[in-house]
């Protein structure tokens, strides 16, 4: 068994990071593409590789014999590499590949060590690699009979993505028998070129092949093993993430800010989102009137106030919407000056964005993480501006109607901004549920803003969606004055526009989260050594008392691909192993418990 590597490609994509070497020169967490290949190989017992080099061959080439003087390598030179495809760097190797069983793989990828030897053991002779098609994939894509021989391969102009559940797709790493390649494959390798040219992928010839001898390639599913190929600088950030150890793999994911989507395997107990809804069909909905909605511009702020008195029946004039509840919180923070008081710990926005206000920090900590009532209206007597969020995050803590009113009173009564922020109120127990999104309630206190986003309890925290509400005219105006025309996209806007018909599912979805939450709260206070806080939000703040929190979190997400919010940086949690996790559904809440019993 022989290796063959294709590097003749530019990378042109890397941008900076192939200015002076080729793709598999470039660096994953301080390890080489080419060396990460090369160590699989090893492993694998293979002793000679073929590496078809061209841009910045001579770099590459010297690299490699300085470093692996134990291998057979043999080099051969693609001049023609800026006008020709991997077709031809192929093709260029056909001499070897006629005298021994090859390992093909393209040098821009990364892959767990163990793949090459798991496919050099596999019992059939020839093989493609696959794995399930997820959305971050790009490239072709194959179909497999049910005895998981490869029957087509699909370019991908010709995919059909409403139909991609039954897709794999191709990792660019094949192992060829010889006789493969001398019987079947490269006559039709040869004709291809002869009447196509040089600038095309071997891919195409294997697409021939595979609709004439469908039972000749075995399609190897790559299952649960990570991989990514790496054609520029986002799949290099990922890849980045992806094939780190312990803590620097959470360290990095959590640096992300979300976009957890790009990783397949990971489940999402960090960010804060309704598993419940959208219901599929409003998802449908929404899917149907995309291909309009994203080439249409979306309508003004005025719109969306009506779309927002819709939804929420506070009058137009009373109500903002913004880009989350973000954009408003830093349009609110650009106009307010003096003395700012907010309870933590708490969302970091109310403390970022207020940057021409002196911060007042209140210590929710020294009360157990509750609100002590008393405590906020004296902060109300000497602060221009008070922010408190409730329920509150991380800690669930919420403050009851009556007592919402009275902070309103006080506030009112020393002239002072009342910032509340409902976001996660529509995930409280049913008797405790209330709202300050109430034309009486703004009405009587114009010092009352009201935030809310909608992207959290809603589901929908990729549309970026939040209000903002005051009866001060002023005010709002100010806000406004700091905001895009267009700050939401279309499709945001119809979402707005169409969620009363699917209101009722909502609170429904809301009575779900409520449900799971008592569900979760039970079953870990099963768990001895840990405290859960009681919650009326769509997450749980647990004390993992002498488990060191952010351990465990390191480990939630290697071992069970879990990753968890650690609390044990943030301000007001020194000295303390706490934890805040997302609710989601029955099957990835009972993970959730089955961690917490293993690694506490």
């Amino acid at each position: 068994m022989q290796a063959l590597i294709l590097a003749a490609g530019m990378g042109k994509r890397l941008g900076k990071y192939t200015h002076d070497n080729t793709k598999c020169m470039v660096e994953v967490n301080g390890v080489k593409l080419i060396d990460r290949a090369i160590s699989a190989i090893k492993k694998a017992n293979i002793n000679k590789i073929i590496i078809v080099i061209g841009y910045k061959g001579e770099n590459l080439q010297n690299y490699l014999e300085n470093k692996y003087k134990d291998l057979e390598l043999v080099f051969i030179n693609n001049k023609d590499y800026a006008t020709t495809n991997n077709i031809y760097s192929f093709y260029m190797a056909k001499d070897y590949l006629l005298n021994d069983d090859t390992i093909l793989l393209e040098s821009d990828l990364i892959f767990e060590d163990s793949l090459i030897k798991d496919i050099v053991q596999d019992q059939h002779e020839t093989l493609a690699v696959v794995a399930k098609y997820k959305n971050w994939m790009d490239g072709t894509v194959v179909t497999l009979s049910d005895e998981s021989f490869v029957t087509e391969f699909i370019e991908k102009s010709a995919i059909d993505y409403n139909h991609v559940e039954n897709l794999y797709k191709t990792v660019n790493i094949y192992k060829f028998s010889k006789d493969f390649f001398k019987n079947t494959y490269l006559p039709f390798l040869e004709a291809y070129i002869k009447v196509y040219g040089l600038n095309s992928y071997y891919e195409t010839a294997l697409k021939v092949v595979a609709f004439l001898f469908k039972s000749k390639i075995y399609g190897y599913d790559l299952k649960n093993l990570n991989w990514y190929e790496i054609d520029d600088a986002q799949d290099l950030d990922v890849a980045q993430v992806l094939f780190s150890d312990g803590g620097g793999n959470y360290d990095l994911l959590i640096s992300k800010f979300g976009g957890y989507w790009r990783y397949n395997k990971i489940i999402d107990f960090c960010y804060l989102v309704n598993p419940y809804f959208p219901t599929k069909s409003f998802l449908s909905k929404l899917q149907v009137e995309f291909p309009k909605l994203i080439s249409s511009y979306p309508s003004g702020l005025a719109i969306q106030r009506l779309n927002a008195e819709r939804i929420f029946s506070v009058d137009e004039n009373y109500i903002l919407v913004g880009n989350g509840a973000a954009e408003l919180i830093n349009c609110l923070g650009k106009i307010v000056n003096g003395k700012v008081a907010v309870g933590m710990p708490t969302f970091n926005e109310y403390i970022r964005c207020f940057t021409n206000s002196e911060i007042i920090k209140i210590d929710n900590s020294k009360f157990d993480y509750a609100y002590s009532l008393e405590t906020y209206m004296k902060y109300c007597e000497d602060a221009d501006v008070l922010c408190i969020v409730s329920p509150d995050n991380p800690s669930g803590a919420m403050l009851s109607k009556n007592e919402a009113l009275k902070l309103c009173e006080h506030a009112k009564k020393h002239n002072t901004m009342l910032v509340l922020d409902e976001s996660f109120i529509d995930f409280a127990d049913s008797d405790k549920k209330y709202t300050m999104l109430c034309n009486e309630i703004l009405e009587k206190y114009p010092n009352l803003v009201v935030v809310k986003s909608i992207g959290k309890s809603y589901g929908v925290a990729g549309l970026r969606l939040g209000v903002l509400a005051s009866s001060d005219a002023q005010l709002l105006q100010k806000i406004q004055d700091n905001m895009a025309i267009w700050n939401i996209n279309s499709l945001a806007e119809y979402y707005l526009q169409t969620y009363n018909i699917y209101a009722k599912d909502y609170a429904s979805a809301c009575g779900k989260i409520v449900s799971e939450r008592n569900y979760l709260t039970e079953n870990l206070n099963k768990i001895k050594g840990i405290k859960v806080y009681p919650s009326q939000a769509n997450f749980l703040m647990v004390d993992l008392g002498k488990t060191n929190s952010n351990n465990f979190c390191v480990e939630a997400l290697s071992k069970f691909d879990i990753l968890i919010k650690d609390l044990s940086t943030k301000q007001f949690f020194k000295g303390k192993n706490f934890v805040r996790i997302a609710i989601k559904n029955r099957e990835e809440n009972d993970i959730l418990l089955d961690c917490f019993k293993k690694l506490i």
